[in-house]
């Protein structure tokens, strides 16, 4: 059998069948698609170029040896084949996506609109000031709204992600000690609920992390805090709402704690969307903190995608906010690339990327603001946390929780529940992707053993979560009434089953090796 430059070994057609029961390994209009480079099939192209003329090499000694080893392919072969690997994906625009901590939420059509606008989606980093007045008033505009959001005064546009974010705001907490004359001030306190880049930027700055343990209601005490403290304490770094889901109610005494020891307050601004229009981080007594505009603003997240960390400073930390950064006089915007330029009391830490920004999140994330408004935006906050509590209380008599109370935009369970059932968060996981549903985030947080960390978003409606809820309840009555071969045996109907994910892990396969001949 040969389709379209197919190529079908009497091996493949055996294995298909003994897998799924059809000849071909398709299930109905589900195709089983093999690596485009199983599907080569020699002198066969979708398009036709003219012959190369004969010149002379100017390549010296680096001349080609071997073919390229691109598949020969037909045109419909190359659609067919992109088309079902796309057909096979899972997003946000197919189903809920509940991961904890990683705001898969919807992507408004409007922003993507505007992002495609002539000015902003066709415009190159290195043209001339005066030919894209436009876009850097944008910028200006969303670092506005930024500020406000935040009642901080000043903000870094250039981080391109949360990580990025606390690079930045640690760099300018090393330059105002600096400017202090305390560089002696080399200590991070970082509690072990943090995201694990939290330690990892503090250590690549140079700084000692000193951890801070979790209390048992899962929050951070200011007595813990206060313990730590000492005159070689750089900063905290404390996220707000916690990797938990809890908002951490003695966030204002630490802060203050922790500037009279004369340190400064990082915050892990990763799940601002919980908060944004309800709290100014200013007010927390927040010295920065990163805002990542591709989760709390609606922007793509995900698959190694752009993304965007804007980083907000409050008054001691703005005058190290690093280069590039936009000003407006009367001559319209420009961009302030050098130390030369630099006016006042401005003294920045350096440059964190070659460009501004990604100028693509600039666009979407501030179409989200503005077409929310205020109070949408506030609204958008409750109806966050307002999913995530509801989907707690329908939950919890089945599954096991480690903190008593309500949460915040995200609620999360552990495995407590499936105690002697066999089956562990990993089983379980499985399972839900045979119901349609991508895994939560698993083991995370750390402090919680066989964490499930779930964050239904704001744009999940009733109806969909109460499916979703369905399906959790279904697999956990399962799980306890002892049917842990349903979960091992999990997912069935995924194009591959299950595989030894340590194995892939420790041994990746990288590169097709065709068949011995």
């Amino acid at each position: 059998m040969n389709t379209q430059g197919r190529k079908t070994t009497p091996d493949i057609e055996s294995a298909a069948a003994t897998d799924v029961g059809t000849y071909t390994g398709n299930r109905a209009l589900v195709h089983e698609e093999p690596l485009i480079f199983e599907l080569d099939n020699p002198g066969v192209t979708g398009v036709d170029l003219e012959a190369v003329p004969a010149v002379a090499s100017r390549l010296g000694g680096l001349k080609a040896r071997e073919g390229i080893g691109l598949p020969g392919l037909s045109e419909p072969t190359v659609v067919r084949h992109y088309t079902r690997l796309s057909q096979k994906n899972l997003g946000i625009d197919s189903t809920m996506y509940p991961l904890g901590s990683c705001t898969m939420k919807h992507n408004p059509r409007l922003n993507e609109k505007l992002a495609r606008l002539p000015g902003f989606g066709d415009i190159h980093p290195m043209q001339p000031q005066s030919t894209v007045q436009g876009a850097l008033e944008l910028i200006d505009q969303l670092a506005h709204w930024l500020k406000t959001l935040t009642g901080m005064p000043a903000v870094a546009m250039s981080p391109a992600a949360g990580a990025h974010g606390e690079l930045c705001g640690l760099m300018a907490i090393r330059a105002a000690l600096q400017a202090r004359g305390e560089a002696g001030r080399t200590r991070v306190l970082v509690p072990e609920s943090a995201h694990g880049t939290n330690p990892a930027t503090a250590a690549f700055c140079g700084f000692t992390v000193d951890a801070i343990p979790a209390e048992a209601n899962g929050r951070v005490s200011v007595e813990a805090v206060k313990a730590k403290l000492g005159p070689d304490v750089a900063c905290i770094m404390l996220t707000n709402p916690n990797t938990c889901g809890l908002f951490e109610p003695q966030v204002k005494e630490i802060a203050d704690a922790v500037h009279a020891a004369g340190g400064y307050f990082y915050c892990d601004g990763a799940n601002y969307n919980a908060i944004v229009g309800r709290v100014r981080p200013a007010d927390l007594g927040v010295d920065a903190m990163h805002i990542n505009l591709h989760k709390t603003f609606s922007t793509p997240h995900g698959g190694g995608g752009p993304g965007s960390g804007p980083v907000v400073l409050s008054d001691a930390l703005a005058p190290y906010a690093p280069l590039p950064y936009v000003v407006h006089g009367a001559d319209g915007f420009r961009l302030v690339e050098h130390e030369g330029e630099v006016e006042g009391e401005s003294k920045p830490f350096g440059r964190m990327k070659a460009f501004h920004g990604q100028m693509g999140m600039f666009v979407r994330a501030l179409a989200y603001i503005m077409s929310h408004g205020a109070d949408g935006l506030r609204q958008a906050s409750s109806d966050a946390v307002l999913n995530a509590n509801y989907l707690k209380a329908r939950l919890q008599d089945l599954m096991s929780v480690p903190f008593d109370g309500y949460c915040m935009h995200e609620a999360l369970f552990d495995d407590r529940f499936l105690k002697d059932t066999g089956v562990t968060t990993l089983d379980f996981a499985k399972a839900m992707i045979d119901e349609g549903f991508h895994p939560m985030t698993m083991y995370f947080p750390l402090v919680v053993h066989g964490a499930f960390l779930i964050e239904p978003t704001e744009t999940e409606s009733k109806t969909t979560l109460d499916q979703f809820i369905g399906a959790m309840r279904h697999l956990a009555g399962k799980a306890k009434a002892g049917d842990a071969a349903h979960f091992l045996a999990a997912p069935r109907y995924t194009p591959r089953r299950r595989l030894d994910e340590t194995a892939a892990a420790r041994k990746p396969v990288l590169r097709w090796t065709p068949p011995a001949a």
